[in-house]
């Protein structure tokens, strides 16, 4: 079952091109041999490496080698440097990227994986300065205290791990980085600065103080390289606020209105994933393979997608706490209710391994808890919901009531025509005064939803898994502003488990129930009363009852292509 490899080459999938000693012109099955002269007869070889298809599945790439021969050594080597000239002028490829390796992420995969695919980037000589992590918050403080100066020299980070470290990734280049304003918030919700953009919180001091006792970050004992996707952004309260830094990160000294050196969105540099995690939803979501190989040669070739973003602000950690700006990123899922509980549950299991977050699924699921809250969205005008909105307030804001209305799903593919269409990563990231996060309606509405629900969930993305082969919401796309805001009301245990055994069942529609609540918008806010609220952000713990969140649309880019399946 090997790969055929095609008779045309399209130059964009060549990544190498090397001289070979002198010898016969045949390879092994992934090999096309091309020769000027007769065969089986010793001549000057060189060797293009390119990429195919599996013949198993469409999607992963697996490399190839295609020799060609002559009886001219000069020619060959012309050839060579023509062909390596024209590689390096590939302006989209990478030349130099920082490279994390969790050692123990996804059953110890993560340094076995980057050395299978280690020599793929030196073949086509990119240089690569690999960071193996070493205790929880690494990756955040590398790159959260990296100079701008310094950080313009690569092309872009690579996470070899799961969703976690690219989460911590994430938040450690967008914590100093990042110089939108916070999430809108509906009347009545607007804390103080909440117009205000998060580098001028971070300039006036409104975000450097120490926190106190009750508004603190979640964060567990224990070895800081644990197994799995377990990589806390912080390690002690002491850096719970992301915040922090009131100082522009480049050498050079700024005044309070100078922005970073490198800010995001930003065109040119990129981020990437060699999958190995438990899940790796975001790399399943981007690429439709969990395959390292397959990542590896997308981010050498310089495949190109833009990718939203979750800003998440929180205003108050628990209700006697402070109001205190913080904000955290997502790039897959934020969720809270159950799908907090289930990672707060599995810490007391971490000794089980992956296995851990089924059993704390399961006891939490039997409890069975829901949780009284206040959620208000923006309606964008085509509200994919069972809901019609049905009330008319004089501040603008409506109440909900039920109604289906399910809309024909449009899944997101390579080069989809939705995110291509509304993609903002190509405009200019210098331009302070865009606002990548704004939905096309023109008179957006918030629209209140209150009750007692069982999870508050919103899907970046698709969130593709093993588990969920659709994901846990099939027609979410990579990069069209919006996020998709999943509001699971008290039902019946036994109609909530029906309810989740249809995410496991590919083509099926998880969201069709009656206590199910599905709305696309670009931003809501969250009000709960419970003392221990808890957010679960791309796997990481996050404590806050009151927040608002936003998508930030295209403001990072990722070396990939969609899924192709």
């Amino acid at each position: 079952m090997q790969p055929k490899l095609d008779s045309k080459l399209k130059f964009s999938d060549v990544y190498a091109v090397e001289l070979l000693d002198v010898g016969t012109v045949c390879g092994p099955w992934n090999t096309r041999a091309v020769v000027h002269g007769k065969r089986n007869t010793e001549m000057n070889r060189f060797v293009l490496h390119a990429i195919t298809r599996s013949r198993k599945r469409p999607s992963p790439l697996v490399p190839c080698e295609y020799i060609f021969g002559h009886k001219d050594l000069k020619t060959c080597k012309t050839w060579v440097e023509h062909m390596n000239a024209c590689i390096n002028k590939e302006q989209d490829r990478p030349k130099n990227l920082m490279v994390f390796v969790h050692p123990l992420c996804g059953k110890g995969r993560g340094c076995k994986n980057w050395e299978t695919v280690a020599p793929l980037f030196e073949r086509a000589k990119v240089k690569t300065k690999v960071i193996v992590t070493e205790r929880a918050g690494h990756a955040y403080d590398t790159l959260a205290s990296l100079s701008d100066k310094d950080l313009k020299k690569y092309d872009g980070v690579v996470a070899v791990g799961g969703d976690g470290l690219f989460n911590e990734i994430l938040n450690g280049l967008l914590s100093t980085r990042h110089t939108n304003y916070y999430p809108p918030t509906p009347e009545g919700f607007r804390y103080f600065g909440s117009n205000m953009k998060v580098q001028e919180h971070r300039n006036n001091g409104l975000g450097n103080s120490m926190p106190t006792g009750d508004d603190v970050n979640v964060i567990f004992p224990g070895n800081s390289n644990t197994p799995d996707d377990y990589e806390p952004l912080l390690s002690t309260a002491q850096s719970t606020i992301l915040d922090i830094s009131s100082s522009n990160s480049s050498d050079e000294p700024c005044n309070g209105d100078q922005v970073p050196l490198v800010s995001f969105p930003n065109n040119w540099f990129r981020l990437g994933i060699i999958p190995s995690g438990s899940t790796d939803a975001i790399v399943l979501s981007t690429t439709g393979e969990r395959d390292p190989v397959t990542s590896a040669l997308l981010i050498i070739l310089g495949r190109r997608i833009s990718l939203d973003i979750a800003q998440v602000a929180r205003w108050k950690s628990s209700p006697s706490a402070e109001v205190l700006p913080t904000v955290r990123y997502a790039a897959s899922f934020a969720g809270y209710g159950f799908y907090g509980e289930v990672i707060r549950e599995s810490e007391k299991y971490r000794w089980m391994g992956p296995a851990r977050y089924d059993f704390s699924g399961t006891m939490v699921f039997l409890k069975h808890r829901s949780y009284e809250a206040k959620v208000a969205f923006l309606e964008n005008g085509n509200t994919h919901s069972p809901t019609a909105l049905v009330e008319n307030v004089a501040n603008g804001v409506q109440t909900l009531q039920y109604h289906q209305n399910r809309p024909c799903r449009t899944i997101c593919r390579t080069n989809c025509s939705i995110c291509k269409g509304t993609s903002t990563s190509e405009q200019n990231s210098e331009d302070e005064n865009s606002d990548s996060s704004r939905t096309p309606c023109e008179n957006p509405k918030w629209v209140w939803s209150k009750g007692r629900f069982l999870s508050v969930g919103a899907a970046v993305i698709s969130c593709r898994n093993e588990r969920a082969p659709d994901g846990l919401v099939a027609d979410a796309h990579l990069s069209d502003g919006f996020l998709h805001l999943l509001l699971i009301r008290d039902c019946p245990l036994p109609f909530y488990l029906w309810h989740l055994t249809q995410f496991t069942k590919k083509g099926s529609d998880p969201l069709s129930f009656k206590f199910v609540e599905h709305h696309k918008t670009s931003a809501f806010t969250f009000i709960s009363s419970h003392d221990e609220s808890l957010w679960n952000l791309d796997g990481e713990l996050f404590q806050a009852c009151e927040v608002s969140v936003q998508a930030c649309r295209g403001l990072v880019n990722l070396f990939a292509s969609g899924p192709e399946v």
